[in-house]
């Protein structure tokens, strides 16, 4: 569990998940511990991942924080809806409907071409003008953008929320395409935006969970210790990391989860 803890912690701040895409079936599968009780340790585990990820994320300036807790004051009430009427949808249902949803981002950002052209008003550009080349490189790795479509974030943000208490994801793998596809918001900065969020959303629905008896301590306790110490490791490394590297991950982590859940709803 601590293991598998570090790996998921890795992953989940490289890409603004949580993690719970990943430790939810370790706990079920690799440890046969009942779905809801692995979504209840999930949320923990996502909420530590978000605490270790956000601080360094904030410190670099990489995410956005106004955009962040705007999106999740809505975040939050739909995963407070989730989380009550999470034992009273029937799973096979809800996983069908949530690996189409993912197919379909999935296919989105892989169709999706990053835009890396110079905008006019910089070229030709002056190779000793230091100013424009400051400017170009800005803009080049996605420094320069406007948030769009702010009602659409809303909606999405609060279905995000509810798919977080239902299974334990923490809403990021909703929450970066949103804000990647349909916000306009650079992958990074999408990223690291929905690390500041993901605690917040988690713990609005792991109360419920607590108060149901669906989170073990003897389960939750190493899987979280090692989210922490993967989670530290991952915000650090993550400026690192070459975009198009991380959009191709994201897309892998979409496609595994889509197939997950359709197995689970098969079986």
């Amino acid at each position: 569990m601590l293991a598998g803890g570090v790996a998921a912690g890795i992953f989940g701040s490289l890409l603004g998940l949580g993690g719970g895409v990943l430790i939810v079936p370790l706990l079920t599968l690799g440890f046969g511990l009942e779905l809801r009780a692995a979504v209840g340790v999930s949320l923990v585990a996502v909420i530590v991942t978000s605490s270790a990820a956000a601080g360094v994320y904030l410190e670099r300036n990489t995410a956005n924080l106004r955009l962040g807790m705007s999106l999740e004051l809505f975040t939050a009430i739909g995963a407070l809806v989730g989380g009550v009427i999470a034992f009273l949808i029937e799973e096979r249902v809800l996983a069908v409907l949530f690996a189409v949803l993912l197919g379909y981002v999935a296919l989105s950002m892989v169709r999706q071409r990053p835009a890396t052209a110079i905008p006019e008003a910089l070229a030709p550009v002056d190779p000793d003008d230091e100013d424009v080349q400051a400017e170009v490189l800005r803009h080049l790795s996605g420094d320069d953008y406007a948030v769009r479509n702010l009602g659409r974030g809303i909606v999405g943000a609060t279905g995000a929320g509810v798919v977080s208490a239902l299974l334990g994801i923490g809403g990021g793998i909703i929450k970066v395409p949103l804000m990647h596809l349909a916000m306009g918001v650079p992958m990074r900065v999408a990223t690291a935006t929905s690390n500041l969020m993901i605690g917040i959303t988690a713990a609005s629905s792991a109360v419920i969970y607590l108060i149901r008896g669906e989170i073990d301590p003897y389960v939750a306790g190493p899987t979280a210790i090692g989210v922490f110490l993967g989670a530290s490791l991952g915000s650090r490394v993550a400026h690192r990391v070459d975009l198009r590297i991380l959009r191709g991950l994201f897309v892998v982590v979409l496609a595994y989860t889509a197939i997950q859940m359709l197995l689970r709803a098969v079986t």
